[in-house]
């Protein structure tokens, strides 16, 4: 059930209230966790390893020189030229521009980490406090591969820094007492987790909201699409109707002066179906969008009658809509635009979902701001998903208590309709009501959104 409402002067208040995100669904594959295929192509890995060869020789050539530290250089040098080798080998075979799979960039990575290591272990172990370096294998996988590859490298760094602190090649000058190469693992353990656990929660927060923004485009984009097969759809109407009507003539007239019943039969079937596209194509009609001036504008009346239009039939949920001004202030007349549209269908959705018998539907305009707000009387926002609201991926208390669907949402809905909201000069806001209730408000400046009276 579905009523609408018009007062100009009093300006009374509404707002919109919806529980948990629920209502806005996009793909159920948005609601999986977001752990993306490897990003790091053979160039990178390549690069990134000869960077390293480079770092390792210029730290040997310091500490022995310079430094006059005693290890057995001729190791050393032979390792970083097999790294070297096979680093040249990798970039010849493998074209630069190919992504890595996801275990085969691990294993790359796997690979400087065990070079890098036996680098270490022959200039002191773990008292050698390059051991340091282990790090950025496990920093690059954490940022751009998958959980388990990411987890598998980190590993490997663990136990390399583990090994370490026990085993260290016993030439080498310095070489460190074993409960300070003991607390440098330790260290370098805490620098593996914490770093790749930043590095990771940061990557994942990224790759979220560049998919969140990506949907919010694609949303965008259809209500674009809606909008011009609107228009498109109008002028079908206009130029079918002649000719449906003549169809709809010819086929009376063969069913009176059908010669059996057959004919007839098909004759009345000819024109129930006629009258089905008049039908169709009237309604059609009835809202149409062809982009002149006319209907690229639209009063808050008209507003808030789409935005509630699909729950007239609502029988167990009651929504209401009411436009209030200010006194003295002249209604505003604001653009169509499918942000609008879009988005506060959307609330008033997850309202009736949420709603336990109400859902108010207000706008309210003064001299300077339009204000448009959906209210329910359900249970309100939870506290924890209240704090969170307009964030990708914010997932509604188990089981949806309240909603009618039992939808559990990811929260992916209200950041698109809020972004797409402001994108129109909107300022969004989230709220409970008191006693029980969620409030949902969008307010503009007249200017953003108003346009001039024909």
């Amino acid at each position: 059930m579905a009523t609408l409402t018009n007062q100009q002067g009093a300006g009374g208040t509404a707002a919109v209230d919806r529980r948990g995100p629920s209502a806005l669904q996009a793909d159920p594959a948005l609601g999986r966790r977001v752990d993306r295929p490897s990003r790091l192509k053979i160039r990178t890995l390549v690069n990134l390893r000869w960077l390293i060869i480079a770092g390792e020789v210029v730290i040997l050539a310091f500490v022995g020189l310079l430094m006059g530290f005693s290890a057995p250089y001729e190791l050393c040098f032979a390792l970083i030229g097999l790294s070297a080798w096979l680093n040249l080998l990798i970039g010849v075979a493998s074209p630069g521009q190919r992504v890595a799979g996801d275990w085969e960039a691990a294993g790359q990575l796997a690979l400087d980490i065990a070079q890098i290591t036996g680098l270490v272990y022959l200039t002191g172990g773990a008292g050698n406090p390059f051991m340091l370096i282990l790090i950025a294998p496990v920093t690059v996988a954490a940022a751009t591969l998958p959980l388990r590859p990411v987890l598998a490298v980190g590993g490997l760094a663990i136990a390399a820094s583990l090994a370490l602190a026990l085993f260290a090649w016993p030439g080498a000058d310095g070489l460190a007492p074993l409960p300070y190469r003991l607390g440098a693992a330790a260290a370098n353990l805490a620098g593996i987790v914490l770093i790749a656990g930043y590095v990771r929660q940061a990557a994942e927060g990224s790759a979220r909201m560049a998919l969140a923004l990506d949907v919010t485009e694609a949303v965008l984009a259809r209500e674009k699409q809606l909008s011009a097969l609107g228009g498109l759809a109008a002028a079908a109407a206009h130029e079918l109707g002649t000719p449906l009507a003549t169809i709809s003539i010819v086929a009376k007239e063969m069913a009176r002066e059908a010669p059996t019943p057959q004919v007839k039969e098909d004759a009345e079937l000819l024109i129930a179906q006629a009258e089905r596209c008049r039908e169709i194509l009237r309604r059609l009609n009835e809202t149409p969008e062809t982009g002149d001036e006319v209907h690229e504008r639209m009063s808050l009346l008209q507003l808030v009658q789409e935005v509630i239009e699909p729950h007239a039939d609502r029988k167990e949920v009651r929504v209401e809509a009411i436009v209030t001004g200010a006194p003295g202030a002249a209604a505003p007349y604001i653009m169509r635009m499918p942000e609008i549209t879009h988005a506060m269908t959307g609330f008033v959705e997850n309202a009736v979902d949420f709603a336990k018998s109400e859902v108010l539907v207000s706008a309210r305009f003064d001299a300077e701001t339009v204000t448009v707000e959906v209210r329910d009387d359900g249970p309100g926002f939870a506290p924890d998903v209240l704090a969170k609201l307009g964030e990708p991926y914010v997932t509604t208390r188990p089981g949806a208590e309240g909603s009618r669907t039992g939808h559990i949402g990811m929260g992916l809905g209200f950041f698109i309709a809020k972004t797409l909201l402001e994108r129109t000069g909107a300022v969004v806001t989230f709220q409970n009501s008191r006693p029980h209730g969620a409030v949902v408000a969008a307010r503009w400046r007249r200017d953003r959104i108003e346009t001039p009276g024909l």
